[in-house]
């Protein structure tokens, strides 16, 4: 293993590990009570393991995702895709990033939000998302080699020194009780949109490990462990300030409190963590810890949504992509983290069980190959079921699994099934 694999995965790891991956495990943490580990082991799966298998399967693909779902039909590729890196761009996840940064790293030391100093901080934000973004072929360099380190050491310091302050504590018992733990770490860590990330920044590995591999190297095999790389080191922080979530002594009356002020419980406790480990150090230290973390999500998500329109629709040119996309996002932040939170909720549970589907399709196609119709029709079924599902319709209600949100499953089989066999009736070209 050579020292661009390593290069590559500490670049793979920062743009994973943006605002979701810092807010929510602590949440979970608290909420989870005595069920920590199934509802961290939950969270981890949908958190690591779908955004690993969705780098690898692409990695088998010549030309990724988007020449594998182009195979099975133009439109499932450019209207899936086409969502996705909205959903994860300029949408969501980017606008996402900056409005965590500035709740986690300005609003400690100023108070209450102030519309002036969220713009302040958003246009500097953004203008440096823009500055790196607009010369990706140094995005490698810029993340990998010189902010991930700083990113990681700033994060291992807090997460230890926290930690040996709790050790020995008992879980914090919350006063609603999880009753299926491992579904709703499992659905929690849908929000953290990696899974959807990975179709994305897929191109990103791979482009990276093209322009610095030797003559001869598997590109698939440095994919591989560049992404066991960001896997490992992403799990293991996951745990670590889930852990300190729900280790952290916080009663009743003052999770009521953060939540009628309108905060976000996941950033209270990491801002509770940093104080008590570090005092007002400690915010300075967060503060650094979550602008890293978010700004190189920001880039990693302009660099892979620009790319990918500029690749379907070429006579705009990619900067004017990247310029766009920032624009939007620098607005939407705007709007502050909680509104950005709750408008993404339903978007994500549409396109999750669709976006889980392509993958497995697709990876049983390199196992086992499929016809076109057995890749799609349950690409197709499943859309159908998670657009009526997120409407609250009647006719999903009682469909089995859907207590575990995974209605879409037996469809995804069941479409897989007739798609197969509508080809060998009809003889449809694989």
């Amino acid at each position: 293993m050579n020292k661009n694999v390593f290069v590559v995965g500490f670049m793979l790891f920062a743009i994973f590990f943006g605002a979701g991956n810092l807010i929510f495990p602590p949440k979970l943490g608290l909420d989870s009570g005595v069920a920590f580990w199934p509802a961290i082991i939950g969270f981890v799966v949908t958190g690591v393991g779908l955004p690993l298998l969705g780098i690898l399967v692409a990695t088998h693909y010549k030309g990724g995702y988007k020449k594998a779902l182009e195979e099975i039909h133009p439109w499932i590729s450019l209207l899936l895709l086409g969502a996705i890196y909205l959903t994860i761009g300029p949408f969501f996840a980017i606008p996402r990033t900056a409005a965590t940064a500035f709740d986690m790293a300005v609003i400690p030391f100023i108070g209450e939000v102030d519309p002036v100093s969220l713009f302040l901080f958003t246009l500097a934000y953004f203008g440096i998302t823009l500055w790196v973004s607009l010369n990706p072929t140094k995005m490698v360099d810029r993340i990998g080699s010189i902010l991930t380190p700083v990113l990681l050491v700033s994060i291992i310091a807090l997460v230890l020194r926290t930690m040996s302050l709790l050790m020995g504590g008992e879980a914090v018992h919350t006063t609603t009780a999880m009753k299926t733990p491992l579904v709703d770490g499992f659905l929690e860590g849908y929000q953290t949109m990696d899974a959807l990330a990975a179709f994305a920044f897929s191109v990103v590995v791979m482009n990276a490990i093209r322009a610095k591999a030797r003559k001869g190297e598997s590109l698939t095999k440095q994919a591989t462990a560049a992404s066991a790389i960001a896997a490992v080191a992403l799990g293991i922080i996951y745990i670590a300030i889930g852990w300190i979530g729900n280790k952290m002594p916080l009663s009743a009356e003052t999770i009521s409190e953060v939540a009628d002020s309108g905060q976000n419980l996941g950033v209270f406790i990491l801002n509770n963590a940093a104080m008590q480990a570090f005092g007002e150090l400690g915010r300075s230290l967060l503060g650094l810890i979550v602008t890293l973390a978010c700004l190189t999500t920001s880039i990693g998500l302009v660099v892979a949504t620009a790319s990918y329109f500029h690749s379907v629709f070429e006579k705009i040119s990619y900067r004017t992509y990247a310029i766009v996309f920032t624009l939007i996002g620098f607005g939407l932040a705007n709007q502050g983290l909680n509104a950005v939170i709750s408008k993404s909720i339903p978007v994500l549970l549409i396109l999750y069980p669709i976006s889980m589907t392509a993958m497995l399709v697709l990876l049983v196609n390199l196992v086992m190959p499929l016809s076109r119709l057995a890749r799609g029709v349950p690409i197709v079924l499943v859309t159908v079921v998670s657009i009526l599902s997120v409407m609250g319709s009647d006719l999903v209600a009682n469909l089995p699994l859907k207590m575990y949100s995974m209605e879409w499953l037996p469809f995804a089989v069941v479409g897989a099934v007739i798609g197969f066999a509508i080809s060998k009736t009809q003889k449809v070209p694989a």
